[in-house]
């Protein structure tokens, strides 16, 4: 029986460099862990002490699917990140729900149905990333110029087609030079910070299970600590309790101060090779949770 089951998904084995120092540090810990994949039915997940959702990277095409396993996880075994954690957090409207509490975010218009298309549109003049409230990796995400508005309508409508509702942001072109500051977050304190290089180049992005993405050792400033601070209290004041793992997405807006892009609780990359003791220091929170 293992202490610990790492959720993945069969897409991504040996493709999560997260995974081997994670496993190396629950060693060290001295739990006892094994991986598998979330939408293997064989798979005893009760057996485990603690099971943590970790590169369920597929699961966006399959969200419903992916919520009724974490609820049936949840019913025999402790689940991290919790199951109501998940399904709030796979449906980027919380965005809304964060801006409405005066955190800075990245304007967004929102498109429930195709009558809000045109509007949403039309609030940037230049270009703009239109993006499904349901996705991971950054599928179906795209930049559009001014001169491809057709192209967007086209692209919003279907995603409304497809079931989800759709977010519409500027594209920052600070993103270009600068890219985003991604800070990781466990047991609610900041563990290291990360830089990810811009991704869109005004092309859509494939239908593989993520967008490549180049990624550099950062230090946060501390305008970018005290933001990821307070989205942090939030989402514990929001969801009962800090989570074990959170990544915050940050990027500066055109005053240069940061705004969060994403706030990241289900599967995001933590991105621990950037950090000589993030995999430790995960693998204490996840041992502090089985005490």
């Amino acid at each position: 029986m293992p202490d610990v089951l790492i959720a993945s998904c069969a897409a991504a084995a040996g493709r999560d460099e997260d995974e081997p120092l994670l496993l190396a540090a629950l060693a060290a810990e001295g739990l006892t862990m094994s991986c598998a994949d979330w939408a293997d039915g064989d798979v005893d997940w009760g057996a485990a002490a603690v099971v943590v959702v970790r590169s369920t990277w597929d699961y966006a095409p399959r969200r419903d699917e992916f919520l009724a396993w974490a609820r049936r996880v949840e019913a025999v075994t402790r689940l991290l990140n919790p199951a109501d954690v998940l399904a709030w957090n796979t449906d980027k409207r919380y965005l809304r729900e964060l801006a409405d509490t005066g955190v800075p975010v990245v304007p967004t218009a929102w498109a429930e149905q195709p009558g809000d298309v045109d509007a949403a549109l039309d609030r940037w003049p230049g270009d703009v990333v239109v993006k499904p409230v349901v996705s991971a990796g950054a599928r179906d995400t795209t930049r559009f110029a001014p001169a491809q508005r057709a192209e967007a309508r086209a692209a919003a409508r279907g995603i409304l087609a497809s079931g989800r509702a759709v977010m519409v942001q500027p594209y920052l072109d600070r993103l270009d030079a600068e890219g985003e500051t991604g800070l990781v977050h466990l047991d609610g304190v900041l563990s290291h910070a990360f830089g990810k290089g811009a991704l869109l180049a005004g092309e859509a992005l494939g239908p593989g299970l993520y967008a490549e993405e180049e990624i550099t050792r950062r230090t946060a400033t501390p305008e970018q600590r005290a933001l990821g601070d307070r989205v942090l209290a939030w989402v514990a004041e929001r969801t009962g309790a800090a989570p074990l793992y959170a990544r915050v997405d940050l990027v500066r807006g055109e005053d240069g101060a940061p705004q969060v892009i994403e706030v990241e609780l289900t599967e995001p990359s933590l991105f621990l090779t950037t950090d000589d003791g993030a995999a430790a220091r995960l693998a204490a929170a996840v041992r502090a949770r089985l005490s």
